[in-house]
C-alpha cells in the first residue's frame, strides 16, 4: 500500500508537470501566430465591413456623403479686351469671387452587377448659391473670351476652306466678336442663349461634324439637378477584392473611351470616393475625372496630421498635367496638339472646342503660359490639387481638387475674327471644392492604431505568459539543484577549509557523540533516575564490598 501511494503521488506531479508545459507550449505558438496574423486578421474584418452592399453603412454613406460639400467658383474678368490685337500687351486679368455653392450629391440608378462585383450609378446634385461664403453676388458681369464663337472657329480650323469660310460668313452674320460680358448666374449655372447656337442646332449644315448638344451656353449648364452630364459610372464593389473598392471599370459603358490613344484612354483610377487601402509612399493614387475624360496620377508628397490622425498627402506635381515632353509615358495624352508641360489638351472630351485643363493659375506649369498673361499669382497653398489619405484603409481626411479651364486662341487663317491675333492659352474660370473629415467623423478612425497596437501587445503578453509556463519547471529544477550543489566556505579548521556537506556531517557527528544539553531534557533524565527501583542483588553487591 505505501508502494502504491507513492507512485501515485510521483503520477500526480508528472501528469501537472507535462499538462502546465503542454499549456505554456500551446499559449507560446498563439501568441506567435496571432503577433504575425493580427494586421491580416484585422485587414480581413475591416474589408468585410467596407464592402459595398445594399443598405450598408458604408453604402449609405456612399451614397448620400454625410460631409458639408462646397463648390467655390472663381471667374477672370478681363480687363483690356479691346487691346488684344495689340501684339505688345498682353491680356490683363481680375480675379473674381469666389463664388460659393453648396452641394447636396446624390447616387441614383443603380444597378448592382454580382457576376463581376460591380454596380453603375449616375451623379445627382443640387447646388445652392451660398451668400455669406461668397465673395460677390450672381449678378456680378464678367468680361471674358467669347466661347461660343471660339468654339466655332476651332472647328473651322480643321476643315476645308470652303466649309471654313461657311464658319466665318455666320461670325460675321450674328456679329459675334471677340469677348462677351455676362453675369456670373449666366457664365454658371442658367447659361445664356446665342444665335450661333440656335443657328447650328436648326440648320446642322455640318452634319455629324458638327455636335451641339446644348441650347444654351453655362460652364455648369445642366449640372444642377440633372444626372446626364457626367455620365455613367460602373465601380467595383470590393466584394471580390478590397483593393478594388471604388475603381472604375468602365464609364458609359466602355473600357476603352476613345478620348486618347492606347492606354491614356483607359477609364481607370477611383471614382473619387475610395482609395486602395494599405497606401505606402510609394503608392500612386489615381482619380478618374469624367470632366476631363481621363485619370490623373497623384504621387506621395509627405506625411501630415489631420484632426489627430495620420495621413499620406498625395498631390499633383508636374508628371500629372505633362504631355509627353517631361514624361514620355505622357505622350499619348497630346491629343494632336502637343504643347509645353502643364496643361491638358481636352478638346475631344469637349466637343472638339480648344479646350485645356491646367491647376490654378497655371500652378506646376511651364513658364510659358504664366508669360502670356498678367494677373496670375501661383501658390501652392491656394492652387494645389491634393488628397490626404489615411493610409491603412485609403479614407479621405482632406481634398482640395482644383482645375482650371483655359481656351486655346489662336489665329485662324480663312476666318476673319480670328486673324492677325496672338497665340494665348486664356484663363477662363477655376474651381475649389475641398472637403475636410469632421471631428466626429474622426474618431472613429482614431480607433485604428490602437486596436492594432493593441492587438500586438495582447499577443506580446500571452507569449510572455506561456514562456513563464513552459519554462516553469525546467527553472524550478535548475534552481533547486543549484542550491543543494551550492558550495558554502566556513571558516578554517586546522588550517583547512570544509564545505557545506563536511560540516554537516561534522554536526551529525557530534550530536551523536554529545549528549542533549535541553534542560528539559537533564531534567527527565533526574526524573527517571529517581523513579528507577534499586535491583536487590545490587544492594547486596555494595555491602560486600563496603565489608571488605
Amino acid at each position: 500500500m505505501p508502494q502504491k501511494s507513492t507512485n501515485m503521488k510521483i503520477w500526480t506531479k508528472s501528469r501537472k508537470r507535462t499538462l502546465v508545459s503542454a499549456l505554456g507550449f500551446l499559449l507560446s505558438i498563439f501568441a506567435i501566430l496571432c503577433a504575425m496574423f493580427w494586421e491580416r486578421i484585422f485587414d480581413s474584418i475591416m474589408a468585410k465591413e467596407m464592402v459595398l452592399r445594399p443598405n450598408s453603412q458604408v453604402f449609405q454613406k456612399w451614397k448620400n456623403p454625410p460631409l458639408s460639400l462646397n463648390l467655390d467658383i472663381y471667374l477672370f474678368n478681363w480687363t483690356n479686351p479691346a487691346d488684344f490685337r495689340n501684339l505688345s500687351t498682353k491680356p490683363i486679368l481680375e480675379q473674381c469671387g469666389p463664388y460659393r455653392f453648396v452641394e447636396k450629391p446624390d447616387k441614383v440608378d443603380i444597378r448592382w452587377h454580382p457576376e463581376n462585383s460591380s454596380l453603375t450609378y449616375r451623379r445627382k446634385s443640387f447646388f445652392y448659391f451660398d451668400v455669406n461664403g461668397s465673395n460677390g453676388s450672381l449678378s456680378d458681369e464678367i468680361i471674358t473670351v467669347n466661347p461660343v464663337a471660339l468654339s466655332a472657329a476651332g472647328k473651322g480650323k480643321q476643315w476645308d476652306p470652303v466649309r471654313r469660310k461657311m464658319v466665318d460668313v455666320g461670325l460675321n452674320l450674328y456679329q459675334q466678336k471677340m469677348s462677351v460680358k455676362r453675369t456670373v448666374d449666366e457664365l454658371l449655372f442658367t447659361g445664356y442663349s446665342d444665335d450661333m447656337l440656335d443657328m447650328a442646332r436648326a440648320m446642322p449644315l455640318f452634319g455629324k461634324d458638327v455636335e451641339v448638344p446644348f441650347d444654351r451656353f453655362g460652364w455648369f449648364y445642366t449640372r444642377n439637378g440633372s444626372a446626364d452630364l457626367t455620365g455613367v459610372f460602373n465601380v467595383y464593389t470590393g466584394q471580390q477584392d478590397i483593393k478594388k473598392l471604388g475603381q472604375m471599370f468602365s464609364w458609359n459603358y466602355k473600357r476603352h473611351l476613345g478620348f486618347f490613344e492606347s492606354y491614356c484612354g483607359f477609364a481607370n483610377g477611383s471614382a473619387g470616393e475610395f482609395q486602395p487601402p494599405n497606401l505606402t509612399p510609394k503608392s500612386i493614387v489615381k482619380l478618374f475625372t469624367p470632366d476631363m475624360c481621363r485619370t490623373i496620377p497623384l504621387d506621395y508628397k509627405e506625411t501630415e496630421i489631420v484632426e489627430g490622425i495620420k495621413g499620406y498627402k498625395y498631390a499633383g506635381g508636374q508628371r500629372s498635367i505633362d504631355n509627353g515632353s517631361l514624361y514620355p509615358e505622357n505622350k499619348c495624352f497630346c491629343g494632336g496638339n502637343c504643347v509645353p508641360s502643364g496643361v491638358m489638351n481636352i478638346s475631344s472630351c469637349r466637343f472638339g472646342s480648344p479646350v485645356f485643363m491646367s491647376y490654378p493659375h497655371f500652378y506646376q506649369a511651364d513658364d510659358f503660359y504664366l508669360n502670356q498673361v498678367e494677373g496670375l499669382q501661383p501658390q501652392a497653398d491656394k492652387h494645389e490639387f491634393y488628397m490626404v489619405l489615411e493610409p491603412k484603409t485609403g479614407i479621405s481626411l482632406e481634398v482640395a481638387a482644383r482645375f482650371q479651364v483655359n481656351m486655346l486662341v489662336e489665329p485662324i487663317r480663312g476666318i476673319s475674327l480670328y486673324e492677325n491675333i496672338p497665340r494665348v492659352f486664356f484663363p477662363m474660370i477655376w474651381f475649389e471644392q475641398k472637403v475636410r473629415i469632421t471631428p466626429d467623423l474622426a474618431k472613429n478612425l482614431k480607433t485604428l492604431p490602437y486596436v492594432l497596437l493593441g492587438g500586438q501587445i495582447i499577443a506580446g503578453f500571452l507569449f510572455l505568459i506561456g514562456l513563464i509556463l513552459l519554462c516553469w519547471y525546467p527553472i524550478k529544477y535548475v534552481w533547486s539543484t543549484h542550491k543543494i550543489q551550492e558550495i558554502k566556505v566556513y571558516p578554517a579548521e586546522n588550517g583547512k577549509a570544509i564545505n557545506s556537506k563536511q560540516s554537516e556531517l561534522k554536526i551529525l557527528e557530534t550530536e551523536k557523540k554529545t549528549p542533549d544539553s535541553s534542560p528539559l531534557l537533564e531534567k527527565n533524565s533526574e526524573l527517571k533516575r529517581a523513579i528507577t527501583p534499586k535491583s536487590p542483588k545490587r544492594d547486596t553487591d555494595a555491602t560486600d564490598v563496603n565489608h571488605k
